[in-house]
């Protein structure tokens, strides 16, 4: 693939025109005049600090960029603090719509993504409520959160159990089930993108009887996956069981990869306003917040559930929390 040099362009970056020039892309498709203007598409994927697909740089005319070859080495751009925090407030913002869709059943399944302890469970749980609170008199629970390992049994039982359409199931950190064939073809029936999604049980089990579960029910409800592995990172066998799932629903990854990318996101959720609740003084807040950045190499996880185990001591231990973090929170030296 030939690589091109910007001589003069610009591309929209969080709403913002920005210059181009000097960076180094890779070609996908010589210059066009669009409805908007002129441009040349590009593979955005190959540089840094732009997103994961062909982007189109615009440009006056095939002027405005130059043909290096594939020697010339594509360059990155680094994003702003302020970028940063735009682009994971925009997933985050994602992530509640797509919630709503999946509780509306426009979208029959998702896949969340991204590191423990960023706030992925609460702003699924978060719109679900609101859903649950308007919903419950309506008759029955609107929807369930599972967590830890759960037999394929188990699994099937809970299915029936939440099938009703408008109804959601979330599994959250439950890991196990992508690792077992018997549960990943459960849900494989479970979200099938027929019409009809029939999910079958075809051994004689005392436990479907005695809770009166029949050995085959249509399956009209939703379903979300919170997880904290990155599905095109995984290798081996567990890939397989992972991809035939992930084309079966809309896959969100949160894009919070980097120490960075964290510390960013907890300073985000920490200004919105997640420590108000503590009686805490501002400056105390601050403090918090700089122990927390200082020593983000060095903490057993860098997280906002840190923030809080922090917050809790500052509270408990006003004149001495920064010596019981050391000995809580942090790993040794």
């Amino acid at each position: 693939m030939t690589n091109i040099r910007i001589v003069e362009g610009s591309y929209k970056i969080r709403g913002k025109d920005t210059d181009m020039q000097g960076l180094v892309f890779p070609l996908v498709e010589e210059f066009k005049v669009g409805a908007s203007g002129g441009y040349v598409t590009v593979d955005g994927a190959a540089v840094n600090g732009f997103p994961d697909r062909n982007i189109k740089i615009k440009v006056a005319g095939p002027e405005g960029y130059e043909k290096v070859g594939e020697n010339v080495k594509t360059t990155n751009r680094e994003e702003s603090d302020a970028e940063i925090i735009e682009r994971i407030r925009e997933r985050f913002d994602m992530l509640k719509d797509m919630t709503k869709a999946v509780k509306k059943g426009d979208v029959r399944a998702m896949i969340v993504s991204g590191p423990p302890g960023v706030g992925k469970s609460h702003g699924v749980e978060e719109v679900l409520d609101r859903y649950n609170t308007m919903q419950m008199l309506g008759g029955g629970q609107q929807f369930e959160v599972i967590k830890g390992a759960m037999s394929p049994i188990g699994l099937y039982c809970k299915l029936f159990k939440m099938a009703d359409k408008g109804k959601v199931v979330v599994f959250d950190d439950c890991d196990s089930i992508f690792q077992d064939e018997l549960s990943l073809n459960i849900l494989k029936a479970a979200l099938d993108s027929k019409k009809k999604r029939t999910i079958h049980w075809n051994t004689d089990s005392f436990k479907l009887r005695n809770e009166g579960v029949p050995d085959q029910f249509n399956f009209e409800a939703s379903a979300i996956f919170i997880t904290n592995l990155k599905f095109d990172k995984v290798k081996g066998k567990l890939r397989e069981h992972l991809s035939a799932l992930e084309s079966r629903c809309h896959y969100m990854d949160l894009t919070i990869d980097t120490d960075k990318d964290k510390i960013l996101r907890i300073k985000q959720v920490v200004a919105d306003g997640m420590l108000n609740n503590y009686k805490l003084s501002d400056e105390v807040k601050e403090d918090i917040m700089d122990f927390v950045d200082v020593n983000k190499n060095r903490l057993r996880e860098l997280s906002l559930r840190t923030v809080l185990k922090i917050s809790d001591l500052a509270i408990a231990f006003p004149t001495k929390w920064e010596a019981m973090a050391e000995n809580t929170v942090m790993r040794r030296a």
